[in-house]
C-alpha cells in the first residue's frame, strides 16, 4: 500500500522548498559542500535548492512509491530504495541530509539507518520529529538525544547550530525549526573551522525543545480535531500551505 502518495509529497512541497530557502545558505556556510546526498528526498525539494546555490553534484534516494515524473532532480539522480533496508553506495559526499524521514521507519530500522548515513558522508543535516508531533504514519518519534546517542557510536558529535538560527524565521516550518541538528564525524573537526566553533556553543542538556508553534498544536481543541484522520490530513495540508499561513498563525500558531 502506497502512503506516500502525489498529495502527500505536494502538500509539503511549498514548505519544504521555503524553508530550504533559509536553511541551506547557512549550510553552505558551515561545510561549502560539493556534493549532497539527500536519503528520504521526497520530490527532491531540498536538492533541488542546493543546485541553485551551486552543487551540481546532487543524488536523492527514497522509495519506490515517489513519482519519477514529480522529481525536482534528473531522474538519473534518483534511486529507488526501501529505507528501512541498510543503504550502502559505492562513493561518498561531502554531505548527507535526512529531515523528517527518520520517525517514519520501524523502531528496530533506527540503527541501520544511521549506519547508512554516515557511511555516506562526514557531515550529516538531521532531523527527526520528536513525541507527539503531529505527521501521518510516525513510527518511531524520539527526542533528539535517542539519535544523538546512535550517531555517538559511530564517532559523530551533535551540533546544534542551525536552530537558534531559524526559531523565529516565520519562513521556515516549526519542525525543521524545532529539530535540525548537524551531526559530524569527530576526526574531520579540523576541516569545518565553523562548526568546531558551534560545538562549544552546543548544549548537550538542551537539545530537546518543543516550539511553540508545536505546544500550540497540541492544545486540546486541536488535538480533537487531529484525532479524526480526514481533519488530521485537512488541517497538515493547511499549515503547510503558505496562502494561508497568516491566519494559522493568528489562530492557532501565535508565537
Amino acid at each position: 500500500m502506497n502512503i506516500y502518495g502525489e498529495g502527500f509529497y505536494e502538500s509539503r512541497q511549498e514548505g519544504s522548498r521555503r524553508s530550504a530557502e533559509e536553511i541551506v545558505p547557512l549550510i553552505m556556510e558551515m561545510v561549502q559542500p560539493k556534493s549532497v546526498v539527500d536519503v528520504g528526498c521526497g520530490m527532491g525539494t531540498w536538492l533541488s535548492v542546493f543546485q541553485e546555490f551551486g552543487v551540481e553534484d546532487v543524488f536523492g534516494v527514497d522509495g519506490e512509491w515517489v513519482e519519477k515524473k514529480m522529481l525536482q532532480i534528473p531522474e538519473e539522480r534518483f534511486l529507488s530504495f526501501d529505507l528501512k533496508k541498510p543503504l550502502a553506495m559505492e562513493r561518498r559526499f561531502d554531505l548527507a541530509i535526512s529531515l523528517e524521514v527518520a520517525e517514519h521507519l520501524p523502531v528496530e530500522s533506527a540503527e541501520s539507518f544511521v549506519d547508512s548515513l554516515v557511511g555516506l558522508a562526514p557531515v550529516v543535516l538531521f532531523s527527526a520529529a520528536i513525541p507527539l508531533q503531529v505527521g501521518k504514519n510516525h513510527l518511531n518519534e524520539q527526542w533528539p538525544e535517542y539519535w544523538a546517542d546512535h550517531f555517538e557510536k559511530k564517532g559523530y558529535l551533535v551540533v546544534d547550530a542551525i536552530r537558534k538560527r531559524i526559531w523565529q524565521n516565520e519562513n521556515v516550518d516549526y519542525w525543521y525549526a524545532q529539530n535540525i541538528l548537524i551531526f559530524i564525524k569527530e576526526s574531520y573537526l579540523d576541516k569545518y573551522p565553523l562548526i568546531e566553533e558551534e560545538i562549544e556553543n552546543t548544549a548537550l542538556s538542551q537539545l530537546s525543545i518543543v516550539h511553540p508553534k508545536m505546544y500550540m498544536l497540541n492544545s486540546a481543541p486541536i488535538k480533537l480535531i487531529l484525532n479524526i484522520p480526514l481533519l488530521n490530513s485537512v488541517f497538515l495540508h493547511i499549515v503547510t500551505s503558505n496562502s494561508i499561513r497568516g491566519k494559522i498563525r493568528k489562530y492557532f500558531l501565535k508565537k
